[in-house]
């Protein structure tokens, strides 16, 4: 089994547990090594038996040299929402599709299973924010009554309209889906799509673009300078999440059953259950660490924001027994428990 993006956050932990689980299994780690932080998965994934391999998602020769795959999980990506911003857009382009296009290549070569992570940000921003909403003592939340399809107070559905913009990271990865889609019709491939909300956990360098309840939580932790961006500068802008360890039982379902699973394109997230706005983040993160931080706050808005995203996984629950095992506090609890065992690290890898 390939993990592309396999020394990042979710692929270092995804290679590293399958590899515990099923000791049978040959893991290869490809990573570029880009990101910083990703280093530090080195000696985890060397220690859990998974072969790492340096190479470029981006680099088609990288990938071809590989040897053959049974299955590509593809979890390579540039996942800020601020990407390209700045008018350098080259990177998350070559990244995130031309990524998929070669990681694609090499399962058609191999007739491998794909399972492709995919990402909420291909729902437009904009679209979003025009969902009926109230306005609660600590959260936006989503109202009972819509008149855009595929939303309601469960959250967003497969069905909620994809027309306009979605910043570059959800266009790449929207595109890099419908190359999913045609691969699997044209050369028979399995493959599944996973649309992820926001994913946290242990090893993960949370920064203010990706990754935003880590980051709130090391905000905490080393007692830095937070703010609340947008929307009155409340903090009620809310998102669901989930522990990386829920997705990699479900990634370890949609491996051990690619027949089952061929073809699905499903919401996978904390939904509503499992859900935080950053006014409570900042509240659960004093708890939990014992720093109370005053946040300041900026009405700036900034491109691609959006005030409530919830992962309604209705189509998810049909098709599999999995639901997400661990709470909002399990998250940030199961975080701050690494981050303390790793201070030093972490710290000098976040300067």
């Amino acid at each position: 089994m390939l993990v592309t993006g396999g020394a990042g956050f979710v692929g270092g932990n995804l290679a590293v547990r399958l590899a515990t689980r099923h000791p049978d299994w040959e893991l290869v780690a490809f990573d570029n090594l880009s990101r910083r932080g990703s280093e530090l998965n080195l000696p985890r994934l060397h220690d859990a038996g998974v072969e790492f391999v340096h190479g470029d998602v981006r680099s088609l020769t990288d990938m071809l040299r590989l040897a053959p795959a049974d299955a590509v999980v593809e979890c390579s990506a540039e996942p800020s929402a601020l990407a390209g911003v700045d008018g350098d857009t080259r990177y998350i382009v070559d990244t995130n599709l031309v990524g998929a296009y070669n990681c694609l290549e090499l399962a058609r070569r191999d007739g491998a299973h794909v399972v492709f992570l995919s990402t909420s940000r291909v729902y437009p921003y904009a679209t979003l924010d025009r969902a009926a909403y109230q306005e609660a003592p600590t959260r936006f939340e989503l109202a009972s009554e819509q008149e855009l399809p595929g939303i309601s107070a469960d959250g967003v559905s497969e069905g909620f309209p994809l027309d306009g913009p979605r910043t570059l990271y959800g266009a790449t990865k929207l595109a890099a889906e419908l190359l999913v889609t045609e691969y699997r019709k044209m050369f028979g491939m399995r493959a599944t799509i996973d649309r992820c909300g926001v994913i946290a956990g242990p090893w993960q360098m949370g920064r203010v673009d990706q990754g935003v309840f880590t980051y709130w939580l090391l905000g905490h932790y080393f007692r830095r300078e937070l703010r609340y961006i947008g929307y009155g500068g409340a903090g009620k802008q809310v998102r669901d999440l989930l522990h990386v360890d829920d997705l990699v039982d479900l990634v370890e379902d949609q491996l051990l059953r690619p027949e089952h699973w061929d073809g699905a394109t499903v919401n996978v997230g904390g939904g509503p259950h499992c859900s935080l706005s950053l006014l409570e983040t900042t509240e659960l993160c004093a708890e939990l660490t014992g720093h109370t931080l005053p946040v300041r706050a900026s009405g700036e808005t900034r491109p691609g924001d959006v005030r409530i995203y919830l992962s309604d996984c209705a189509r998810l629950a049909g098709l599999t027994e999995w639901r997400p095992r661990r709470s909002a506090r399990d998250v940030l609890a199961d975080t701050l428990k690494w981050v303390a065992a790793n201070e030093r690290v972490v710290r000098a890898t976040l300067a």
